[in-house]
């Protein structure tokens, strides 16, 4: 496998949302432009701070799946990534996955990699440093404690984030804030941030969890791994390429 390279994301998502990841922020700015209060294209490189991503810079025909929050409220997709021996991404906060942190250590003991989105999903852009770093220190201890794990990749909540969030991450031991190009919705439609509207190789999927229907969150990803397949590609291990 040929690993790939970051690819820093063209700005952080421009809109903060109102509640829930299943409202994605979107589209993202134009490469080159940014919203206000937002590192620009590239930043942190050289300066010790993590990598913004939402594509990774790769010739392997792969896409990756990430998951937010509340994977658990279907329990087919345990089934679902043991079947198919699914690498799929997910990140998780605290005091929504907290209850069921039984459930997600089935998730990984079949595969499933367990990544930060805070403590208590609260908006960080904005927020003074120590709060900021509260949030994801404190879920890194969680997840630690809980599962022995110590993630090297977050997502902030809603996509925003500020310059601040890249130091108390970097403080936290993240390597790299992990956004998106594609979002699966409700629905089982693919929305795209920015760029052409297709799945390219090392595109990375957010798939849409929080919504009264998301008991059907592993018949929807199958659908998805049916157009992966017929665009040519395959579902990769996103902490092989960050």
């Amino acid at each position: 496998m040929r690993r790939g390279r970051f690819r820093p994301a063209g700005a952080a998502l421009a809109a903060v949302l109102l509640t829930g990841c299943a409202q994605f922020a979107g589209p993202a700015a134009p490469a080159g432009h940014r919203a206000a209060g937002e590192p620009a294209q590239g930043s942190g490189q050289g300066q010790g701070l993590p990598h913004v991503v939402d594509h990774v810079r790769t010739t392997d025909r792969v896409v990756f799946l990430t998951y937010d929050d509340s994977a658990e409220r279907d329990p087919g997709l345990t089934d679902l990534i043991r079947e198919r021996r699914l690498p799929v991404t997910l990140f998780l906060t605290d005091t929504v996955a907290g209850p069921a942190y039984g459930h997600f250590a089935r998730l990984r003991s079949v595969g499933a990699s367990l990544q930060n989105h805070t403590l208590d999903h609260r908006s960080l852009r904005g927020l003074p440093y120590a709060g900021q770093r509260a949030e994801i220190c404190g879920q890194q201890g969680k997840l630690r404690s809980r599962f022995g794990v110590r993630p090297h990749l977050f997502r902030p909540p809603y996509g925003t984030f500020d310059t601040t969030t890249l130091r108390a991450a970097a403080d936290c031991g993240i390597e790299a804030l992990v956004l998106w190009r594609a979002a699966l919705d409700a629905d089982g439609a693919l929305t795209f941030a920015r760029g052409e509207h297709r799945l390219r190789p090392g595109d990375i999927v957010a798939v849409d969890p929080d919504h009264p229907t998301a008991a059907n969150l592993a018949p929807r990803t199958e659908r998805l791994l049916k157009t992966i397949e017929q665009q040519g590609l395959r579902v990769g291990r996103l902490e092989d390429y960050l």
